[in-house]
């Protein structure tokens, strides 16, 4: 058992039977009494995020949870994975990655969390270079504003990009919005 005044940003633990990752943290107190801490949490069950809010003496189970890098090799009804340190392939649920599996690409190396070797969730980098296969031309002196076109990247995503970018490209994407961030250099 652990203080809810010690989770943080990235800590795990285990309340009515599911396992949360925390992933804001914040500590209030209000005057002459006592303080509170509320954290947003993901269940790594389901997927979703909620808020819980604790007193500042409550304490909760701290998980065991096994972070290992794996390398995503590729995906039909479940996602596949490589342990890059046994080279063990790993099969998982596709429910457990839901938004996360239209960023997956070949060889991408990502974080694998797992409970008595039950994987129950993965995390894949913020940023992820991507080489753009097909993208339309742009017309000379179409830049009124700040003008983009839809690209399509070597996994199949589609994102915005702006109307400089050519086909073969490398381009660095932001996994959290979808969103272009610049050209990978």
């Amino acid at each position: 058992m652990i203080s809810v005044t010690e989770l943080r940003t990235g800590a795990v633990f285990e309340d009515q039977g599911q396992y949360f990752l925390v992933v804001s943290y914040e500590h209030t107190t209000i005057a002459r009494g006592s303080g509170n801490v509320r954290v947003k949490v993901k269940n790594l069950s389901t997927g979703g995020t909620i808020e819980k809010s604790f007193n500042t003496g409550a304490r909760v189970t701290e998980a065991s949870l096994d972070r290992k890098k794996v390398q995503y090799l590729y995906s039909d009804s479940q996602i596949h994975v490589m342990d890059m340190q046994s080279f063990e392939q790993v099969s998982i649920d596709k429910g457990l990655v839901s938004d996360a599996i239209k960023f997956l690409k070949e060889g991408m190396e990502i974080e694998l969390y797992s409970v008595e070797d039950k994987p129950l969730h993965i995390q894949i980098p913020k940023i992820v270079d991507y080489k753009i296969s097909q993208t339309g031309g742009s017309a000379r002196g179409n830049t009124v504003g700040a003008s983009q076109k839809e690209a399509v990247l070597e996994n199949g995503l589609v994102v915005k990009v702006p109307l400089f970018i050519k086909t073969g490209e490398m381009i660095r994407v932001d996994t959290r919005s979808g969103q272009y961030v610049e050209r990978a250099k």
